[in-house]
């Protein structure tokens, strides 16, 4: 393993440059998704529930799979399951442009977000790893930049692509950017990080955790049914029996005591994944509004939900450098009350409300999303040692993908209250709108209860001074 020079300004640069390059995939090609699943829905027979399955996928698979990379990544060295991970994802993106029904694209999202954990689990620790304090914010705000400039471009280019050149296109289009990724791995980064190389691996908590995991997010997304609620019941048993197992494991996938012993990392955390889940079937809902209630095609729609993702954008790097001098709590703090503002005014959206208050409340949310996440993820990276950072990655990464599960699981449980199994048309569009606006009440109140979780990590991070003091000994120290 070789040593990290602070000052090598050529590996931090080429480490910000990869990693930023593949921090573009999977953000645009989710959001290009939300606007072909009409066209998807339509020449693959599907309906509403499977389109959600199409989206939620990817998800479930990435979340059940990240925390174990990340740990993975400390042990055998990060840009090796990095560089996997590239490599999976451009295959896995490759072959569904030969999906033959909604199964098989499916499946193969399911492959998708099995890849998609190898790079979201290790690519946040990289970067922890080259840049130290004072200039990691700024690193993490333009990784999480491109993230969303993924968001952004990715309805555009996605409606386009969409349009004249079919759904399948989208794929196809993203191919060329994960080769060109590994090209750029193989010839600027030689540097390998695993600084809990030796360590076991926790198969047994992986797996358990895995369990778990499923058990839950797919339980959710089956509510109200019985089964439903009897695999969230598992997921929480299994939770439970995951947290006993880890604490008597001498090297564990997660170190319980950074939940238990480290408050910036439990709440930063726990932030992370209420704001996820109160935003992430926003841009689902509104796409389907715009599309099915307006009329719009996907194109115009496209146009349209670039303006959260591009504020996004704009302020993340800004965030992320004022989160290096000043308490990064209080700025993603700003951030959630925001967001919460949003989504309580998208509460009195109709089939009447004009366009361009539509576009005014996505600016208002994309606003406080990019004053959320960069300092969000700035503490939870700044509050762990060199050796926990695979597994600090694997939560934030963990923590956006459960929680945008459970943002899916209930808009699908709204959709399934309301409309049921049957294509959206006409004759269900009074059910959507009451699933939709259903939907931002229940974000709404997610989100305010997210803006306490931000704030009471806040009495761990006294100030600047302070928060750099106790990095990498929070757990000890908190």
């Amino acid at each position: 393993m070789a040593t990290i020079n602070a000052d090598d300004k050529s590996l931090k640069r080429s480490v910000l440059l990869v990693s930023t390059f593949a921090s573009f995939l999977t953000p645009f090609l989710s959001s290009a998704i939300n606007l072909a699943l009409p066209a998807i829905g339509k020449e693959l027979h599907a309906d509403a529930i499977s389109m959600g399955w199409v989206v939620s996928s990817f998800i479930l698979s990435s979340a059940i799979f990240l925390l174990p990379f990340g740990r993975l990544g400390d042990i055998v060295g990060r840009k090796k399951i990095f560089t996997l991970g590239i490599f999976l994802y451009t295959i896995t993106t490759f072959l569904i442009i030969f999906s033959w029904n909604i199964i098989s694209l499916i499946i193969l999202r399911i492959l998708q977000g099995f890849s998609g954990a190898m790079i979201f689990g290790t690519s946040l620790a990289i970067i922890s790893s080259v840049f130290k304090e004072g200039e990691r914010g700024r690193a993490m705000g333009i990784n999480i930049t491109a993230t969303y400039f993924g968001l952004s471009s990715g309805p555009v280019i996605g409606g386009l692509l969409t349009q004249y050149l079919g759904w399948r296109s989208i794929f196809a289009f993203l191919v060329p950017f994960g080769i060109i990724s590994l090209i750029l791995i193989a010839s600027r980064i030689k540097t390998e990080w695993a600084e809990a190389r030796g360590e076991k691996f926790d198969w047994r908590g992986s797996i358990i955790y895995g369990i778990s995991l499923a058990s839950f997010m797919y339980g959710f997304s089956k509510l109200p049914t019985t089964i439903g609620w009897i695999l969230l019941l598992a997921g929480i048993i299994f939770a439970l029996g995951f947290l006993l197992f880890e604490d008597k494991t001498d090297h564990p996938v997660f170190d319980i005591r950074l939940i238990l012993h480290n408050r910036v990392f439990a709440f930063s955390g726990i932030a992370a994944l209420i704001h996820y889940a109160a935003t992430s079937a926003t841009g689902f809902f509104i796409s389907l509004y715009l599309q099915y209630l307006k009329d719009f095609d996907a194109r115009t729609a496209g146009i349209i939900m670039i303006s959260q993702p591009v504020m996004m954008a704009l302020l993340s790097p800004l965030a992320g450098k004022l989160s290096d001098k000043k308490n990064p709590g209080i700025i993603a703090s700003i951030g959630m009350g925001l967001t919460a503002a949003g989504l309580i005014l998208l509460c009195f959206v109709n089939e009447n409300t004009p366009v361009s208050s539509i576009i005014m409340l996505l600016l208002l949310m994309g606003t406080g999303f990019g004053l959320f996440s960069s300092p969000n993820s700035n503490a939870i990276m700044s509050s762990v040692e060199k050796r926990y950072l695979g597994i600090a990655s694997g939560v934030v990464g963990t923590m956006r993908m459960v929680g945008q599960m459970m943002s899916m699981g209930i808009a699908m449980m709204l959709l399934a209250l309301y409309i049921g199994v049957q294509k959206i048309s006409p004759s269900t569009y009074h059910g959507l709108m009451i699933s939709m606006k259903t939907g931002f009440i229940i974000f709404s109140m997610l989100c305010i209860l997210g803006i306490f979780a931000s704030l009471a990590r806040n009495k761990g991070i006294k100030n600047r001074d302070s928060f750099i003091k106790a990095n990498g000994d929070f757990s000890e120290k908190s």
